[in-house]
């Protein structure tokens, strides 16, 4: 993903490098050059997995090369432009538009229904899907939840987290209270707006007669908005910054906060700054409009590619089939706490508390616009100045229509 989203605990020890330009010998195995993004799996279980593979599959040997996130997206558009690509890489899933625009990935459309595609989620699959065609394959997920202070909740006579987004207000006001914040919400945390208005039916940008437009004016988006604007009220975030300034695990930390939103591995980086924070920190998924099913909320996450110069198609296509299966699909959860990308296996996470509502959250996640120019736009922060501007009390419709326009703009420039 364009912004990693979780706090990792084991990450490897290997350099970065490029492609493999070793030739290969004729009579010897087929060599599959593998990019994997750190951070991603832990060092035992990659080292696992390569030795089962290649003992299942003689003539493979695997050259899996780890690669650093930053650059990554210049290294990976230069690697498919090139005669000697790797043969499988690993991409945030919201990069999946951008790599395939180049016309340098495999079409794997066809293989769908092979890598059990019917069960994957939602905000994985879309983003890898450019044009009804599907050319990334998902391969984990994760998204935010609400992390609660049990103390302050008992505190304030609150026993069951809320099944609706009312309810959610209602619990949040009574926690406001005596000092405590009911919800630490930056003004600027835009992962979070773009929840309640797809939630409201709304979304961030539309395609209609192949341009994009900005749609933060619409009805439903302004209804998003102004759901945002009663949440964030009932505590003391910012209104002119985001989750990282100042960062919000420190804040809640210091155990005057009822609630933030975030990914549940925060609870980590929460014990690091208070020890004392240790068993006192729940977690359940952003509430939606009625409590048959949890908010909608952003799918970050990593989907794999293969470049369309690789000379090892077939072997490559194998070798991602095992990658997005059920077995490493499990394992990899396990390790890593990432959301398989099957829901049919989101119980795997059970034994978790952080990741189990994580998982249930994710059957209902979404992501950003499917355009290559996205990016752009986050870079611009229109939307984050959009949300200060109406937090600070200028007119939500007036401001929507001018960051709809900025927004229009941006992702058809080029075109």
């Amino acid at each position: 993903m364009n912004n990693r989203i979780l706090a990792l605990a084991a990450v490897f020890a290997l350099a970065a490098c490029g492609a493999s330009e070793q030739p290969q010998a004729s009579s010897g195995p087929v060599r599959l050059t593998v990019w994997i993004m750190d951070g991603s799996v832990t060092q035992d279980l990659l080292k696992s997995f390569e030795t089962e593979y290649e003992t299942a599959h003689k003539g493979v040997d695997l050259d899996i090369q780890i690669q650093a996130w930053d650059g990554i997206g210049e290294r990976v558009t230069a690697a498919l432009a090139s005669t000697d690509a790797p043969d499988v890489i690993e991409v945030g899933n919201t990069q999946v538009a951008q790599y395939s625009a180049s016309g340098g990935v495999t079409d794997l459309t066809g293989k769908i229904a092979d890598l059990k595609g019917e069960d994957w989620l939602p905000g994985l699959a879309q983003p890898g899907n450019i044009g009804g065609r599907q050319y990334g394959v998902p391969w984990y997920a994760a998204n935010r939840v609400v992390v609660y202070n049990k103390d302050l909740w008992a505190k304030a006579g609150v026993k069951e987290p809320p099944k609706t987004r009312e309810e959610w207000l209602e619990v949040t006001a009574k926690l406001n209270k005596g000092g405590d914040q009911g919800i630490y919400l930056t003004g600027q945390t835009w992962y979070a707006l773009a929840g309640f208005i797809w939630d409201e039916g709304g979304d961030l940008a539309v395609q209609e007669g192949g341009k994009w437009k900005g749609a933060l004016d619409t009805p439903q988006a302004l209804a998003g908005m102004d759901f945002y604007k009663r949440l964030q009220a009932l505590g003391r975030g910012p209104k002119d910054a985001d989750e990282a300034n100042p960062p919000q695990h420190e804040v809640f930390a210091q155990g005057k906060v009822a609630q933030i939103i975030a990914v549940p591995g925060v609870a980590a980086r929460v014990l690091e700054v208070e020890p004392a924070m240790k068993g006192k920190m729940g977690f359940f998924p952003i509430p939606g409009k009625t409590p048959d099913k949890p908010g909608t909320v952003f799918t970050g996450g990593s989907d794999l590619v293969i470049p369309a110069a690789s000379k090892r198609q077939e072997e490559a296509y194998e070798l991602v089939k095992a990658l997005a299966g059920e077995k490493f699909q499990t394992e990899l959860a396990k390790a890593m706490s990432f959301v398989p990308n099957r829901t049919s296996l989101a119980g795997v996470l059970s034994g978790d508390a952080g990741t189990a509502a994580m998982a249930r959250a994710a059957a209902n996640g979404r992501a950003t616009p499917n355009t290559p120019n996205w990016a752009a736009v986050e870079a611009t922060s229109v939307i984050k100045q959009y949300m200060t501007a109406v937090l600070t009390g200028a007119d939500p419709a007036t401001e929507a229509k001018k960051t709809s326009a900025s927004i229009t703009a941006t992702l058809n420039s080029g075109s």
